[in-house]
C-alpha cells in the first residue's frame, strides 16, 4: 500500500498523469473537432438521441453552413423545438452550450465548403421582397445558379472511401438492383440504363401494379441494392430495402443525410443535397452523382481488358 501510495504522488507519475490528461483532451474535447468529425460523432451515436434531439442532429447536418451564422432562435425555429432542446442537444455532445457548438460550424464556414451561401441568400432576398418583375430568363438563370451550386458542393464534399467502397461493391456483384419513388425515380431509371451497358443482371424496381415487394422475392443472397430517397423518405422505398436486406443483399443509399434510414442501413452512402428554387428541387447534383457513379463502375470493369503494350508485341 505504501509503495503504491508512494509510486502515485512521485514527480514521475504526476508529469504522465497530467501528459495523458492533456491527450485525451486534445482528443475528445468538442471544441477542437472538424465540422466533419462533429457531424461522424452526431451520426454515430444518433440511434440514441430522443426524438427531438434526432431532429435537431438532421438539421445540423443538413444546415451546417447555417449553424454558423444561425442564431439559436431560429435553429430552435426551424427544427420547430424550443431553444432549450438545442441547448441540450450540444451539451449531450460536450458543449457548454450552442455558443461553442457554432463555433466549430463558424470555423469551418467558408466559401468553399458552402458555395451555394450566397446563392441561398440572394434567393432568400428575392421571396421576401415579394419582388413580381422576374423574367422567365431571370428564373432559368436563377434555377441553372442554383444546379451550379449545388454540383460545387458535392464536388468539395464527395466521400471518397465512400463512393469507392460503392463502386467496389458495385463491380464484384452479378446482380444489381436500383429502387426509388417519386420525385428519385428519374435517378434510378437513368441508372438501370445505364447499368445495362454492363454484362450485370440489372432489375429495375418500378413499383408497377403496387407490386414492389413482389420483386423482391427474387432477391439473392450477394446482390447490391442502390436505393435512392430523400427526406421524407418513400416508404416504398424503405420497405424494398428491408425485403432486400433480409434475403442478404448488400445496400448502397444515396440519400440526403448520414441520419437518415437508408443511412443506417447501408453498407456505404453518398450524400449530396440538391438546391432548392423558389420551392422547386432540382435533381442536377443527384443525377451527377449517379452518373458519376456509373462512369467510375465503366471504367473499373474495363480497366482488366485494355491492352497494356502495343498490338502485335509480346510483353518481355
Amino acid at each position: 500500500m505504501f509503495l503504491k501510495e508512494k509510486y502515485f504522488h512521485s514527480p514521475g507519475w504526476r508529469l504522465k498523469a497530467a501528459f495523458d490528461k492533456d491527450a485525451n483532451m486534445g482528443t475528445d474535447k468538442p471544441s477542437k473537432l472538424s465540422v466533419e468529425q462533429l457531424i461522424k460523432r452526431i451520426a454515430a451515436e444518433y440511434d440514441g438521441l430522443s426524438k427531438q434531439l434526432k431532429v435537431i442532429a438532421q438539421y445540423v447536418e443538413r444546415h451546417r453552413d447555417h449553424i454558423g451564422l444561425d442564431g439559436i432562435q431560429e435553429v430552435a425555429t426551424q427544427c420547430g423545438v424550443q431553444p432549450s432542446a438545442v441547448v441540450r442537444f450540444a451539451k449531450h455532445f460536450g458543449f457548454s452550450g450552442f455558443s461553442e457548438m457554432q463555433g466549430v460550424f463558424r470555423d469551418g464556414l467558408t466559401r468553399q465548403l458552402a458555395p451555394s451561401r450566397n446563392y441561398k441568400s440572394r434567393i432568400r432576398d428575392i421571396i421576401e421582397s415579394g419582388s413580381g418583375s422576374l423574367s422567365s430568363v431571370e428564373i432559368a438563370h436563377e434555377f441553372l445558379s442554383g444546379s451550379l451550386a449545388g454540383m460545387q458542393e458535392l464536388q468539395n464534399s464527395l466521400n471518397g472511401p465512400s463512393f469507392k467502397k460503392a463502386v467496389d461493391l458495385l463491380a464484384a456483384t452479378d446482380c444489381i438492383w436500383v429502387v426509388a419513388s417519386r420525385r428519385s425515380f428519374p435517378v434510378a431509371v437513368y441508372l438501370d440504363y445505364a447499368l445495362q451497358h454492363t454484362d450485370k443482371r440489372v432489375c429495375l424496381v418500378s413499383s408497377l401494379g403496387s407490386m414492389h415487394l413482389g420483386q423482391m422475392r427474387s432477391v439473392r443472397r450477394g446482390d447490391v441494392m442502390v436505393a435512392i430517397s430523400f427526406a421524407p423518405y418513400a416508404e416504398e422505398t424503405l420497405a424494398c430495402v428491408a425485403a432486400a436486406q433480409e434475403r442478404g443483399a448488400q445496400l448502397i443509399a444515396i440519400t440526403d443525410s448520414g441520419m437518415s434510414p437508408l443511412a443506417r442501413k447501408a453498407q456505404t452512402t453518398l450524400q449530396v443535397q440538391d438546391n432548392s428554387t423558389f420551392g422547386f428541387r432540382s435533381l442536377t447534383a443527384t443525377m451527377g452523382l449517379a452518373q458519376s457513379l456509373f462512369i467510375a463502375l465503366a471504367y473499373e470493369l474495363e480497366l482488366p481488358y485494355q491492352p497494356t503494350t502495343p498490338v502485335g508485341k509480346v510483353p518481355v
